[in-house]
């Protein structure tokens, strides 16, 4: 039985300009220690899919319209708002994308960092400070005894997001959710942090979905992954098939777009055109403005995600014909 089992999700903002399908009919599923790869342009509803799961779309103007999200047998979506906060932090924790902006300013890290073991363990101050210092000197902070009752601001950018790790694994969950996690870090930060999040996940057998937009990233850290596309799932594999053998137009442009797969001296690949307005999405398929393989068909049918090979589904109608 699957740890994570998501079934139909669809999340719409509904505003004054128009109803926004930010996911609209996600379905898939995580096994325990598993690492999943949520990957696309920036709105193609990877983290909105990540925040609904939590209950952390903000209503209004969000609002979950229909699915399922069932976690060791917990709907997410319609569980009590205390079973939700009895999990959330707990057994699911997320690590949010800018660690400076998730972290209050006004509180010492300190305070953060142990705020999840005295509301779910309800252990004594003085242990869940130990605990806490114990967990700032895993994920790699040098004199965490000192800097552990700094103020954000004391941090730089990687340690800040470092803080952000130790939060989200200081309870050990089973699920963690790494929102693009090493978004505007340098390189040997970024890699750091990777490795971190490779370790301790060896280390506690948690499941991970990893969000991000970096195919370079997904290569080296997760076993599955799946492409999304103006709030859809267009293609999904295991890591190798997906970057050996891309079925949908969108992910083999997407792998076309990074720069260290680029022949030296030729002009960088770009995706031509724009993601659709996702108040007024196109009759058919939602890529085919963008395609360079569309044809007829494309801008008049939906398609929907199948299986085109033993672990592979993609949601490209010439696929599915066997045109492509």
């Amino acid at each position: 039985m699957p740890l994570l089992e998501v079934t139909d999700l669809r999340t719409y903002f509904h505003t004054r300009r128009g109803v926004y399908r930010a996911v609209d009919g996600v379905s898939f599923s995580l096994e325990k220690g598993e690492t999943l790869g949520l990957v696309g342009e920036s709105g193609s509803g990877k983290s909105v899919t990540c925040y609904s799961l939590l209950g952390l779309i903000p209503s209004p103007p969000g609002r979950i319209e229909s699915g399922r999200a069932r976690f060791d047998g917990t709907d997410l979506l319609h569980c009590s708002p205390a079973e939700l906060r009895a999990i959330r932090g707990r057994r699911i924790s997320m690590i949010f994308q800018d660690p400076m902006t998730s972290l209050n300013p006004y509180l010492r890290v300190s305070e953060q960092l142990i705020e999840p073991l005295l509301i779910h363990e309800k252990i004594a101050k003085a242990d869940a400070l130990a605990r806490g210092l114990a967990m700032l000197e895993a994920v790699g902070i040098n004199d965490a005894a000192a800097r552990i009752h700094g103020y954000p601001h004391e941090f730089s950018g990687g340690m800040r997001q470092r803080v952000m790790i130790a939060m989200a694994l200081i309870t050990r969950p089973e699920l963690l959710i790494a929102d693009e996690p090493t978004t505007a870090l340098d390189v040997t930060v970024q890699a750091q942090i990777l490795e971190l999040i490779r370790r301790l996940q060896r280390e506690m057998g948690m499941a991970v979905i990893f969000v991000t937009h970096d195919l370079g990233v997904v290569s080296g850290l997760c076993d599955r992954v799946q492409v999304m596309y103006a709030g859809r799932i267009v293609e999904t594999a295991d890591t190798r098939t997906l970057f050996k053998a891309p079925r949908h137009p969108y992910s083999r442009a997407l792998q076309c777009s990074i720069p260290s797969l680029q022949p030296k001296g030729r002009e960088l690949y770009t995706i031509p055109g724009l993601p659709p307005d996702l108040s007024k999405p196109p009759a058919g398929c939602a890529f085919a403005p963008r395609c360079d393989q569309v044809a007829e068909g494309c801008q008049q049918r939906d398609p929907r995600l199948q299986a085109v090979g033993a672990s592979q589904a993609t949601a490209c109608l010439r696929v599915q014909a066997g045109e492509l």
